[in-house]
C-alpha cells in the first residue's frame, strides 16, 4: 500500500506543472546574473554627486573649527611640555612668539637667570603650516621656573574664521583653554 501511495503522489506532482511552465519558472529564476547594470551604478553616482555637492559647504565650518582646536590644543600641550622640561632639568623655560603663526621653547642653557632668544635647546613652532589660517597673539612671553610656576599669568588668544579660542596660563603654572 506505501508504494502505491508514492506512485501517486509522484504521478500527481508531475501532472500537476505542466512542462512549458518549468521551464519559465526555472528561467525567471535561475537564469538572472549577478551584479548591477550600468544604468544603475550611473543614477547611483549621479545620487552621490548631488548629496555631496549639497554638504559641501556645511563641511567647510567644521574644518575651520577643527583647526582652530588643533591649534589650540598643540599650544596647551607645548606649554605643559615647557613646565615639564623646566621642573625636570631644574633650569628656566620660555616660550617667546615671534609672529602671529610661530613661537619658540627655549631654555636657559647657561644658568645665567635669564633665557635669551634660542639658547640652549629651542624648539621653533609653525602653526600656519599645520593649521592653516589660524593666528596667535599673547599677552607675554611666558617664563616657566623650575618650580613650574610662571611670573605672572597669560593669555594666547587663537583666532580664525570660526571664531577664537583663549589659552590661560596661571601663575601656578596650570593650562586651560577656555
Amino acid at each position: 500500500m506505501v508504494s502505491s501511495t508514492r506512485e501517486r503522489l509522484e504521478l500527481s506532482s508531475r501532472d500537476a506543472i505542466p512542462e512549458d511552465w518549468s521551464s519559465t519558472l526555472g528561467s525567471v529564476f535561475h537564469e538572472r546574473p549577478n551584479g548591477f547594470t550600468l544604468v544603475e551604478l550611473m543614477i547611483a553616482i549621479a545620487i552621490l554627486g548631488v548629496l555631496a555637492a549639497v554638504s559641501l559647504p556645511n563641511v567647510s565650518p567644521l574644518l575651520a573649527r577643527g583647526r582652530l582646536n588643533g591649534a589650540a590644543s598643540q599650544v596647551l600641550g607645548d606649554l605643559r611640555a615647557a613646565r615639564m622640561q623646566a621642573v625636570s632639568q631644574s633650569r628656566r623655560v620660555q616660550l617667546f612668539f615671534l609672529d602671529p603663526w610661530h613661537y619658540q621653547i627655549c631654555d636657559d642653557a647657561n644658568d645665567d637667570g635669564t633665557v635669551d632668544v634660542c639658547e640652549g635647546t629651542a624648539h621653533t613652532k609653525d602653526l600656519d603650516t599645520r593649521y592653516g589660517g589660524v593666528g596667535l597673539a599673547s599677552s607675554a612671553n611666558p617664563l616657566f621656573t623650575s618650580k613650574g610656576t610662571v611670573a605672572g599669568r597669560t593669555t594666547i588668544t587663537l583666532t580664525n574664521a570660526s571664531g577664537s579660542k583663549t589659552v590661560i596660563l596661571e601663575i601656578t603654572g596650570h593650562v586651560s583653554i577656555q
